[in-house]
Protein backbone atom coordinates (compact mmCIF):
# COMPACT_ATOMS: atom_id res chain seq x y z
CA UNK A 1 0.00 0.00 0.00
CA UNK A 2 1.02 3.75 -0.42
CA UNK A 3 2.93 5.18 2.20
CA UNK A 4 0.88 8.60 3.24
CA UNK A 5 3.46 11.07 3.83
CA UNK A 6 2.48 14.52 5.37
CA UNK A 7 4.70 17.78 4.21
CA UNK A 8 6.03 20.52 6.44
CA UNK A 9 6.33 23.89 4.06
CA UNK A 10 6.63 26.69 6.79
CA UNK A 11 9.31 29.88 6.75
CA UNK A 12 9.78 29.96 10.96
CA UNK A 13 10.95 27.64 13.35
CA UNK A 14 7.93 28.24 15.39
CA UNK A 15 5.66 26.90 12.29
CA UNK A 16 7.96 24.27 12.02
CA UNK A 17 7.81 22.31 15.33
CA UNK A 18 3.95 23.47 15.01
CA UNK A 19 2.93 21.69 12.16
CA UNK A 20 5.44 18.96 13.53
CA UNK A 21 3.43 18.25 16.28
CA UNK A 22 0.77 18.25 14.10
CA UNK A 23 1.44 14.66 12.58
CA UNK A 24 3.86 13.57 15.23
CA UNK A 25 1.60 11.10 17.00
CA UNK A 26 0.38 8.99 13.53
CA UNK A 27 3.12 10.14 10.65
CA UNK A 28 5.51 7.56 10.21
CA UNK A 29 7.04 9.36 7.34
CA UNK A 30 7.28 13.27 6.76
CA UNK A 31 8.54 15.42 3.91
CA UNK A 32 10.26 18.83 5.11
CA UNK A 33 10.47 21.21 2.26
CA UNK A 34 13.41 23.93 1.64
CA UNK A 35 13.39 26.86 -0.41
CA UNK A 36 15.91 29.25 -0.76
CA UNK A 37 14.04 31.65 -2.90
CA UNK A 38 15.91 30.89 -6.10
CA UNK A 39 13.70 28.04 -7.37
CA UNK A 40 10.23 28.64 -5.37
CA UNK A 41 8.90 32.32 -5.20
CA UNK A 42 9.41 32.38 -1.23
CA UNK A 43 12.08 30.94 1.17
CA UNK A 44 11.31 28.59 3.60
CA UNK A 45 12.88 27.55 6.94
CA UNK A 46 16.88 27.82 6.17
CA UNK A 47 17.90 24.24 6.78
CA UNK A 48 20.69 25.33 9.47
CA UNK A 49 17.77 25.65 11.80
CA UNK A 50 16.05 22.30 10.91
CA UNK A 51 15.92 19.59 13.48
CA UNK A 52 14.62 16.12 12.39
CA UNK A 53 12.73 14.07 14.23
CA UNK A 54 14.52 10.34 15.49
CA UNK A 55 11.02 8.87 15.62
CA UNK A 56 9.79 9.60 11.88
CA UNK A 57 11.24 8.72 8.55
CA UNK A 58 12.66 12.22 7.08
CA UNK A 59 12.61 12.77 3.65
CA UNK A 60 13.81 16.38 2.57
CA UNK A 61 12.98 18.33 -0.86
CA UNK A 62 15.29 20.73 -1.69
CA UNK A 63 13.95 23.46 -3.81
CA UNK A 64 16.87 25.60 -4.72
CA UNK A 65 18.11 26.29 -8.57
CA UNK A 66 21.75 25.41 -7.26
CA UNK A 67 20.90 22.44 -5.24
CA UNK A 68 25.07 21.77 -4.49
CA UNK A 69 25.58 24.51 -2.06
CA UNK A 70 22.79 22.60 0.14
CA UNK A 71 23.73 19.51 -0.11
CA UNK A 72 26.34 18.69 2.39
CA UNK A 73 24.54 20.57 5.14
CA UNK A 74 21.52 17.90 4.36
CA UNK A 75 23.90 15.08 4.28
CA UNK A 76 24.59 16.54 8.11
CA UNK A 77 21.37 15.99 9.32
CA UNK A 78 21.28 11.98 8.27
CA UNK A 79 17.89 12.03 6.44
CA UNK A 80 16.46 8.99 4.87
CA UNK A 81 15.79 11.04 1.13
CA UNK A 82 17.22 14.02 -0.51
CA UNK A 83 15.25 15.10 -3.34
CA UNK A 84 16.77 17.82 -5.89
CA UNK A 85 14.96 19.65 -8.69
CA UNK A 86 15.52 18.17 -12.92
CA UNK A 87 15.20 21.96 -13.52
CA UNK A 88 18.17 22.93 -11.20
CA UNK A 89 21.57 23.64 -12.09
CA UNK A 90 24.82 21.27 -11.79
CA UNK A 91 25.95 17.67 -11.77
CA UNK A 92 22.83 15.52 -10.43
CA UNK A 93 25.42 12.24 -10.36
CA UNK A 94 27.65 14.10 -8.14
CA UNK A 95 25.18 15.05 -5.79
CA UNK A 96 23.64 11.68 -5.88
CA UNK A 97 27.24 10.44 -5.52
CA UNK A 98 27.28 12.24 -2.38
CA UNK A 99 24.22 10.90 -1.01
CA UNK A 100 25.16 7.82 -1.76
CA UNK A 101 28.13 7.91 0.17
CA UNK A 102 26.90 9.40 3.16
CA UNK A 103 23.68 5.86 2.97
CA UNK A 104 20.94 8.69 1.91
CA UNK A 105 18.99 8.13 -0.96
CA UNK A 106 18.69 10.15 -3.64
CA UNK A 107 15.54 11.49 -5.46
CA UNK A 108 14.42 14.07 -8.44
CA UNK A 109 11.38 15.73 -8.53
CA UNK A 110 10.05 17.04 -11.97
CA UNK A 111 7.30 20.09 -12.16
CA UNK A 112 4.43 19.70 -14.13
CA UNK A 113 6.33 20.84 -17.68
CA UNK A 114 9.31 18.74 -17.11
CA UNK A 115 9.11 15.60 -19.43
CA UNK A 116 10.14 12.69 -17.62
CA UNK A 117 12.27 11.47 -20.32
CA UNK A 118 14.88 14.13 -19.12
CA UNK A 119 16.12 11.83 -16.32
CA UNK A 120 16.18 8.62 -18.62
CA UNK A 121 19.77 8.41 -18.66
CA UNK A 122 19.98 8.19 -14.77
CA UNK A 123 16.80 6.11 -14.46
CA UNK A 124 18.13 3.10 -12.80
CA UNK A 125 20.45 4.95 -10.39
CA UNK A 126 18.08 7.25 -8.65
CA UNK A 127 16.16 5.85 -5.76
CA UNK A 128 13.28 8.08 -5.61
CA UNK A 129 11.15 10.50 -8.16
CA UNK A 130 8.90 13.05 -6.76
CA UNK A 131 6.37 14.55 -9.57
CA UNK A 132 4.80 17.35 -8.46
CA UNK A 133 1.80 18.68 -8.83
CA UNK A 134 1.68 21.30 -6.28
CA UNK A 135 2.30 25.36 -6.38
CA UNK A 136 6.81 25.39 -5.38
CA UNK A 137 6.65 26.76 -2.03
CA UNK A 138 3.68 26.01 -1.00
CA UNK A 139 1.03 23.72 0.64
CA UNK A 140 -2.22 23.19 -1.04
CA UNK A 141 -2.49 22.71 -5.35
CA UNK A 142 -4.56 21.18 -7.48
CA UNK A 143 -5.21 17.46 -8.67
CA UNK A 144 -3.03 17.33 -11.99
CA UNK A 145 -4.65 16.14 -15.10
CA UNK A 146 -3.85 12.70 -16.95
CA UNK A 147 -0.63 14.12 -18.26
CA UNK A 148 1.12 13.71 -14.61
CA UNK A 149 -0.62 10.34 -14.25
CA UNK A 150 0.71 9.39 -17.53
CA UNK A 151 4.14 10.60 -16.11
CA UNK A 152 4.06 8.19 -13.22
CA UNK A 153 2.91 5.05 -15.19
CA UNK A 154 5.91 6.13 -17.57
CA UNK A 155 8.25 6.08 -14.51
CA UNK A 156 7.37 2.37 -13.45
CA UNK A 157 8.09 0.94 -16.63
CA UNK A 158 11.18 2.45 -17.35
CA UNK A 159 12.42 1.36 -13.57
CA UNK A 160 10.07 -0.89 -11.81
CA UNK A 161 11.96 -0.68 -8.45
CA UNK A 162 12.17 3.16 -8.19
CA UNK A 163 9.95 4.68 -5.89
CA UNK A 164 7.82 7.35 -7.32
CA UNK A 165 6.32 9.72 -4.82
CA UNK A 166 3.19 12.69 -5.52
CA UNK A 167 3.02 16.03 -4.10
CA UNK A 168 -0.23 18.64 -4.99
CA UNK A 169 -3.85 18.80 -4.51
CA UNK A 170 -4.00 15.45 -2.69
CA UNK A 171 -7.39 14.68 -0.89
CA UNK A 172 -9.47 11.61 0.16
CA UNK A 173 -11.22 11.71 -3.76
CA UNK A 174 -8.20 11.29 -5.33
CA UNK A 175 -5.68 9.67 -3.22
CA UNK A 176 -6.76 6.13 -4.13
CA UNK A 177 -6.43 6.58 -8.22
CA UNK A 178 -2.76 8.21 -7.44
CA UNK A 179 -2.00 4.63 -5.68
CA UNK A 180 -3.50 2.99 -8.57
CA UNK A 181 -1.37 4.19 -10.99
CA UNK A 182 1.84 3.70 -9.07
CA UNK A 183 2.57 6.28 -6.98
CA UNK A 184 4.49 5.15 -3.94
CA UNK A 185 4.53 7.89 -1.66
CA UNK A 186 1.85 10.47 -1.44
CA UNK A 187 2.90 13.89 0.01
CA UNK A 188 -0.08 15.60 1.58
CA UNK A 189 0.13 19.12 3.12
CA UNK A 190 -3.00 21.28 3.47
CA UNK A 191 -5.00 18.32 3.41
CA UNK A 192 -3.45 17.61 6.85
CA UNK A 193 -1.69 20.89 7.80
CA UNK A 194 -4.87 22.65 7.52
CA UNK A 195 -7.35 20.38 9.24
CA UNK A 196 -8.51 21.06 12.45
CA UNK A 197 -8.18 17.43 13.41
CA UNK A 198 -4.88 16.31 11.34
CA UNK A 199 -5.05 12.66 12.76
CA UNK A 200 -8.74 12.46 11.26
CA UNK A 201 -7.58 13.76 7.90
CA UNK A 202 -4.83 11.53 8.04
CA UNK A 203 -7.34 8.52 8.63
CA UNK A 204 -10.25 9.91 6.34
CA UNK A 205 -6.79 9.50 3.89
CA UNK A 206 -5.88 5.80 4.99
CA UNK A 207 -9.42 4.65 4.28
CA UNK A 208 -9.87 5.75 1.19
CA UNK A 209 -6.81 3.79 0.23
CA UNK A 210 -8.02 0.71 1.52
CA UNK A 211 -11.04 0.93 -0.56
Amino acid sequence: MATICPTITVESKEDYFSQLANIDSFATRVHIDIADGTLAPRKLLAIDQLVLPDNITNDLHIMSRRPSAIVEAAIELRPNLVIIHAEAEGDFLTVMDKLHLGGIKAGIALLQQTSASIILPVIKQIDHVLVFSGNLGYQGGSFADLALINKVKWLKQMNQDVEVGWDGGVNDINIASLAEAGVDVINVGGYIQRSDQPMKAYDKLSEALKK
